[in-house]
């Protein structure tokens, strides 16, 4: 029963929520994803609105602006993403900034895309962030990769693999954890580990509880602190 419950799972229509607040462009990209196949939930113009209706809608996936009135993308972005949500982001923005980008990971963003991108980019990575792939405009990723080297070159209270204090990862969750840290992909850790988007997620899940951490980024930077991605 679990099997069938999954494969329908698996089967069902990624949900997403569109954030913008300019209302034609905001139509117009939940028309597309909507004639794509995808479940547009809700919308909102602005920040406020974002928060609520999100938590309302409950999507899959939230495709954000940064530049909303009433409350920053980036604080949408942090109020709704964290433990106990499933929530993806995507950011849509017009801004390609550096800062703008860093800020919208820390806060919890899945992926960032300017808007200049295709539809079919759009539509690509929101089936991506879905499950949990980090998607960038190109040029970014590596932008991100080296903020995460950096915030781990920050002092760190020292700890050993047997300090009782640090949780025990299984052989598995430590495997998954390394490919993550080199930045690898939850799609290409699955053909890396020939196991399934859904089992990596798992395992990415499992860790984040195990370690009291609340996103990738400070995953991330806890496996760089400790070397695994030198491994």
């Amino acid at each position: 029963m679990k099997a069938e419950a999954g494969a329908a799972d698996e089967q069902r229509p990624v949900k997403v929520m569109v954030v913008d607040d300019h209302p034609m462009w905001r139509d117009a990209v939940a028309r597309d994803l909507s004639e794509a196949g995808f479940e547009v939930v809700a919308t909102a113009g602005d920040g406020p609105q974002a928060v609520r209706r999100a938590r309302a809608a409950a999507p899959d996936v939230l495709v954000l602006d940064l530049n909303l009135p009433g409350l920053p993308g980036v604080e949408v972005c942090r109020q709704l993403v964290g433990a106990g949500s499933d929530l993806r982001v995507l950011v849509l923005s017009a801004s390609g900034e550096h800062a703008d980008v860093l800020e919208a990971v820390k806060s919890g963003a899945t992926g960032y895309l300017v808007k200049s991108a295709s539809m079919e980019e759009l539509q690509d990575a929101v089936r991506r962030t879905a499950v949990g792939d980090p998607v960038f405009t190109p040029g970014l990723a590596g932008l991100v990769l080296g903020e995460y080297r950096r915030l781990a070159a920050d002092p760190a209270p020292a700890a050993g693999p047997d300090d009782p204090a640090v949780p025990q990862l299984t052989e598995r969750e430590t495997e998954v954890l390394r490919l993550v840290a080199k930045g690898l992909s939850y799609r290409q850790v699955a053909e890396r580990l020939v196991i399934s988007h859904r089992t990596v997620q798992n395992h990415v899940q499992n860790t984040l509880g195990k370690l009291q951490l609340h996103n990738r980024v400070e995953l991330v930077r806890y496996a760089i602190q400790r070397g695994l991605d030198e491994e």
